[in-house]
Order: C-alpha cells, then structure tokens, then sequence
C-alpha cells in the first residue's frame, strides 16, 4: 500500500468511520469490476484532494454537497452529509446550504437532496420531525 493510499483510507476513516474504511479498503484489493476505482477514490479523492490545506473539511463538506445537490446525486449526497455531521455541520446549517441552493439548481433539484438529507437525519436521531419531499408531496 502507497502512503498515498494509506493516508487518503485514514482521512476516509476519520470522516466516515473505521467500518466504512475497512470496506473501502476491501474493495480495493479485489480484483473484480470497480477495485480501480475504489483505489481511484482513496488516492485521489481523500488521499489527495480532500488532504490539501487550504480549505477547512468543514468548508470542503460544504462545497461537495452543493456540488451533490446540483447533480440530484442522492445516494452519494448521503455520504456527504454524514461526512459534514461528523465535520460539525448542524441540521440548520444543512438546510441554509439547501435553501441557497434552490436560486441556482432548482427546486426540483433541491426536493431530491431534501429527501436524502432527511433519511440521513434519522437515521442520526437529527431529524427533530422532518419530512422528505415525498411526505409533503411536495417539497
């Protein structure tokens, strides 16, 4: 294993869990379909990208859900809200970031990401009787 690769599943650790590193690190080693780019993702994403100074991973947190809401990426939106919990965002902070996105991605867009940040608030006990856009028919 590279130092890169060590370091980017130890920064992965620290924002998702030691559980979720050992899978990614799993994943890797096999040889089947989709091990180069679970490489690709501790390498590049964290052991690279994410590791840089610059910006604070809260500030980086910030940055890649906006991204993920404007792509409607709902599934992978939900990692990143759990990384930005764990890099101390609040449940408010997450619907301000919501909120300012509608202007630029839509509502449409933000109705999809409301729904994934809502599952993740339940499931850590944050949801303080939130409701997906499904449950509002809405949004």
């Amino acid at each position: 294993m590279t130092d890169l690769t060590r370091q980017g599943l130890e920064l992965f650790a620290e924002l998702m869990g030691p559980e979720a590193a050992e899978a990614l690190r799993a994943g890797m080693e096999e040889t089947g379909f989709g091990a180069p780019i679970a490489k690709l993702a501790a390498d590049f994403a964290f052991g690279s990208v994410w590791a840089r100074d610059g910006l604070e991973r809260k500030q980086r947190s910030l940055v890649v859900i906006g991204i993920l809401i404007a792509q409607r990426q709902s599934q992978e939106l939900k990692n990143h809200i759990r990384i930005g919990l764990t890099n101390g965002f609040t449940a408010r902070e997450i619907q301000e970031a919501t909120i300012q996105a509608i202007p630029y991605v839509g509502f449409p867009a933000v109705a999809s990401a409301i729904s994934a940040i809502v599952e993740v608030l339940r499931e850590r006990g944050l949801d303080d009787g939130a409701m997906t856009a499904e449950d509002r028919g809405l949004l």
